[in-house]
């Protein structure tokens, strides 16, 4: 056993010993700083997505449902109260409201803008959601009267409008019968709400037009009676969400669309993902370079050796063992990058989750966070580890061909 690790042994010695070139020592230095660097930047940017990741599914926390259900083909669901009724009796389901959303136009004091108009049940629609934590006014939504909306922080801005007496208009075009060129305005139907409060999700597709209101009136404004775009349903707390959805899709049948808190904002995950792993490649890909130091440090290593490899081969060593030794010498320089690139990449990524040391410029106030979201996941240490162990095989392979090369018989 100890003669099997006598390569790695020597190899130690050759990495401790100085050089009699200092030109060697330094290019030593620079390859593992390379590795270590480059190492490190993986860690921390694969944590940054990690952050932004759990940034994203934090907000849906907070208007996203568990699940949602909608129509395969048209807009509507016919009957959606019966819907709700076979919803309601699938395992782990605690709540499940009926939810008509579409478009309008809001006009209040001269200044107009394209709105989604929401329609929820009140009484429902906060133990679904979150939405009276982000009320500024604390408005509770379960006594929201049908007159009344609460509006995004976006709207709110746009008609400069924060909390008003005086009402706003909303016109929706209607959905049965011709257009009257001759009298276009009849062709809307319209009301006449409330501003009662407004919320900030943080979130764009929340926060830039949105307006809730009572599902009555919204019904009323798009001449529905018991239709509904969607259903939203809340899960019991434990329940897997998954194996929820697929059961609703069961029962529902080809006609409806179910899809979970993740699924609902696909797109959204899918390019964090992307741009994760495509920045991971980037990264990997200026690892590789970083690698030619370490053989190009082995080699002149080798040069440098050369008198000491004869008198290894003068004591008996044979060509394999010392080829061997130099395969060691390429892991160990390697190892040492990586691993000082992992410790380093952790310390500074596990510094900016718990401290926030690098924060975003701007006005704190207006800011959805104040740094940098960081989340350490262990999964990411070992992706990080993967390029390291295939690079250091490979450049210890061409170590030890080298080595070899260089023996003289």
């Amino acid at each position: 056993m100890r003669l099997g690790m006598l390569p790695a042994r020597i190899a130690w010695r050759y990495l401790k010993a100085p050089k009699s070139h200092g030109a060697v020592s330094a290019i030593a230095i620079v390859s593992v700083a390379g590795v270590a660097v480059a190492t490190a930047a993986i860690i921390c940017v694969l944590s940054v997505f990690n952050g932004f990741h759990a940034l994203l599914t934090e907000k849906l926390d907070i208007l996203a449902p568990d699940i949602t259900v909608g129509p395969v083909h048209g807009k509507t669901f016919a009957n959606a109260d019966s819907l709700v009724s076979v919803v309601k009796g699938v395992e782990g389901v605690e709540l499940a409201m009926p939810c008509v959303s579409d478009n309008a136009l809001a006009i209040f004091d001269s200044r107009e803008m394209p709105i989604t108009l929401k329609g929820v049940v009140p009484t429902l629609y906060p133990g679904l959601t979150k939405i009276d934590s982000i009320v500024a006014g604390g408005t509770r939504i379960a006594t929201l009267p049908p007159d009344r909306v609460v509006i995004s922080v976006g709207v709110a801005h746009q008609l400069g409008v924060y909390e008003s007496d005086e009402p706003m208009m909303i016109f929706a075009p209607k959905r049965e019968g011709r257009v009257n060129m001759a009298n276009p305005m009849a062709s809307f139907l319209t009301d006449s709400v409330v501003i009662a409060d407004v919320f900030q999700a943080s979130q764009s597709d929340y926060d830039e037009k949105t307006v809730v209101c009572d599902i009555s009136t919204v019904r009323d404004l798009f001449q529905y009676t018991s239709e509904a775009t969607s259903l939203e349903i809340k899960t019991v707390a434990g329940a897997d969400v998954g194996k929820v959805a697929r059961e609703i899709a069961e029962r529902l049948g080809e006609s409806a669309e179910v899809k979970d808190r993740l699924q609902q904002q696909d797109i959204n995950f899918r390019m964090v993902s992307i741009e994760k792993w495509v920045t991971f490649l980037l990264l990997t890909f200026i690892l590789i370079i970083a690698s030619f130091n370490i053989i190009s440090t082995i080699c002149m290593l080798i040069i440098e050796k050369q008198q000491s490899m004869a008198t290894l081969t003068a004591i008996g060593m044979d060509r394999k063992r010392i080829g061997w030794t130099f395969w060691w010498e390429s892991v160990f320089v390697s190892a040492t990058g990586g691993l000082a690139g992992i410790a380093l990449g952790l310390i500074l990524s596990l510094s900016q989750q718990h401290f926030g040391l690098i924060k975003f410029s701007g006005d704190p106030g207006s800011l959805v966070i104040p740094a940098y979201p960081v989340r350490v996941e262990a999964w990411d240490i070992l992706v990080a580890l993967l390029p390291i162990l295939v690079i250091g095989l490979v450049t210890a392979s061409i170590a030890s061909t080298f080595a070899k090369s260089r023996i003289s018989l």
